[in-house]
């Protein structure tokens, strides 16, 4: 199984841009599906992006494109999400996750990092 830790989470403001990271361990993310999430308090944790193993084929919510980008560097073994134009309403924390199948919805994704908070002020 792979093992996933996120970073770069943080304060920002309104408007204001963060890049988040998610490196593995144990297998490289070449062989997987991997997406980003995120959850805020008393809401259900939500799909924001998912990359195809091979990087070819990419999905993003609509609340999210055009903002954000996610892209990886099999080199590092790590994916990144590039938030854009940040919202106060997108204050919640960040998952990364991986999946051995093309899915969106986060029961599909079997292996979960810890998460990172990400705080957008007005």
């Amino acid at each position: 199984q792979v093992q996933l830790v996120e970073s770069g989470g943080g304060l920002v403001q309104a408007g204001g841009s963060l890049r988040l990271s998610c490196a593995a361990s144990g297998r490289t993310v070449r062989n997987y599906v991997m997406g980003w999430f995120r959850q805020a308090p008393g809401k259900e944790r939500e799909t924001i992006a998912v990359i195809s193993g091979s990087a070819r084929t990419t999905y993003y919510a609509g609340s999210v494109k055009g903002r954000f980008t996610i892209f990886k560097d099999n080199a590092k073994n790590t994916v990144y999400l590039q938030m854009n134009s940040l919202k106060p309403e997108e204050t919640a924390v960040y998952y990364c996750a991986a999946s051995t199948t093309w899915r969106m919805d986060p029961a599909s994704f079997d292996s979960w990092g810890q998460g990172t908070q990400v705080t957008v002020s007005s």
